[in-house]
């Protein structure tokens, strides 16, 4: 199978547990709202996304 070339690039980050804990619980809760499945990794993106007014990019 033909691996598709991204643009993205890995950044590994080190946040406190307690941090992680609350994403995960507002995941939970996002992921019910919007009726498919959000991660705590989709939230820090959106988050990110908003603060930098950052375009639409396409994920894997």
């Amino acid at each position: 199978m033909a691996r598709i070339k991204s643009n993205n690039v890995q950044v590994n980050i080190s946040i406190p547990s307690e941090w992680k804990a609350e994403l995960e619980n507002l995941a939970r809760i996002y992921s019910v709202e919007e009726g498919e499945t959000i991660t705590f990794l989709d939230l820090m993106r959106r988050g990110i996304q908003e603060k930098y007014q950052l375009g639409e990019q396409a994920h894997e």
